[in-house]
């Protein structure tokens, strides 16, 4: 299946739609995980070491699709996070005080990184809006965090497209390849800093309300 989609996308990287669908697909996959940005966004770096696209603008594409589903994602948490509040003020303390904890402490740290890794970016960005993290801070690390993640999959794929100008499929398994190794390292230094941060707790004081500075 993703073989199909991998071909279909570079059906239309010629396309004027290519850069729209673009775009849509890095904003879907803050919402919904299983979408894969990273593939659409490394298939459009290749087709540009090609000579078929502009590197600049599938790095724009995606970072604005990037900042614009994160920031989806921010506002259905935050209302997610309201509506728990107003049923069960102390149940909810209990749920997301440590996602509390962690985003006061190291938001930009949490947010640039979960970015590289599957499914995280939607429950950080999501905790970040349950916890009310500011959205002046939110803002400026996803801003960092969408164009840090979509030049690195971009540019991957647009080194890989220019050193295997024969040969579209072995540019795109080298550069995704490339990106599943990037992918394991974030996720190693997420486990590191979780063992260091420690298991959260459930002995939180009582409160009415959860909101990262």
């Amino acid at each position: 299946m993703l073989a199909d989609f991998i071909g279909l996308l570079e059906g239309l990287t010629a396309s004027p739609w290519f850069l729209p669908l673009v775009f849509v697909i890095a904003l879907a996959d803050a919402v919904f995980p299983l979408v894969p940005s990273e593939t659409a966004v490394i298939v459009g770096g290749v087709a540009a070491g090609f000579g078929q696209g502009n590197v600049w603008t599938v790095i724009l594409a995606a970072a604005l699709g990037a900042i614009a589903g994160d920031s989806l994602a921010y506002q259905l948490g935050q209302r997610t996070g309201d509506f728990l509040r107003r049923r069960s003020p102390d149940r909810a303390l209990r749920r997301f005080g440590w996602a509390q904890r962690a985003l006061k402490n190291r938001a930009g740290l949490f947010i640039v990184t979960a970015r590289f890794i599957p499914g995280g970016r939607t429950a950080v960005t999501f905790a970040s809006g349950v916890t009310r993290l500011r959205l002046s801070r939110f803002t400026g690390f996803v801003v960092l965090a969408g164009f840090v993640w979509a030049s690195y999959a971009t540019l991957l794929g647009f080194v890989f497209g220019r050193r295997f100008q024969e040969d579209h499929t072995q540019a795109f398994l080298f550069a995704f390849g490339s990106a599943l190794v990037l992918v394991a390292i974030a996720e190693l230094i997420r486990w590191l800093l979780s063992r260091r941060q420690g298991a959260p707790s459930d002995d939180i004081q009582s409160s009415h309300s959860i909101n990262v500075g």
